[in-house]
């Protein structure tokens, strides 16, 4: 009973370090067009208008998912090394769970962070995701990288998004 219980442990822990990258068979594939509907409540934003230039770092989450909380604050802890990458911070969940989300995490002090909702549920199919956090990661030419459930270090982020 012991060793069933360590090994429960050990996979409910494996989310918090970084992963091998998933095999998804859309790498080199180009950033797939689809709506979020940001954080200011007012604003649609459609990923075709992401410009090029700069990495770019999709990461879908939960917001109650101490996972994808400790992703974020990877993230917020380490913005300034990042700060050329743009984030676009997104789940499925309700407006209001995304943010309370926004607030508590003060995302609004990142100019590189953008928040919202994939009202659409698209991502989610598109990359035929297991669970949270998953995160994809586009050169400056808008081709897909890397993915990765689970989270991600900082210096492996910011090492995929200059490949």
């Amino acid at each position: 009973m012991n060793k069933i219980s360590i090994l429960i442990l050990f996979i409910s822990l494996s989310g918090c370090f970084g992963k091998d990258p998933q095999k998804t068979g859309l790498e080199g594939k180009p950033l797939p067009t689809f709506n979020l509907f940001l954080a200011d409540s007012m604003t649609y934003l459609n990923t075709s208008t992401i410009p090029s230039g700069k990495p770019i770092a999709l990461l879908y989450f939960g917001p109650n998912c101490p996972y994808s909380r400790a992703q974020i604050e990877e993230i917020i802890n380490h913005n300034q090394s990042l700060q050329d990458i743009q984030f676009y911070v997104f789940t499925i969940s309700s407006f209001q769970e995304m943010k309370q989300f926004y607030h508590h995490y003060q995302l609004n002090k990142y100019p590189n962070i953008k928040v919202g909702v994939d009202y659409k549920t698209f991502f989610s199919s598109y990359f035929e995701i297991p669970g949270v956090p998953f995160m994809a990661i586009y050169g400056k030419d808008r081709r897909l990288n890397k993915a990765f459930i689970g989270q991600v270090s900082s210096k492996q982020i910011k090492s995929i998004a200059n490949e």
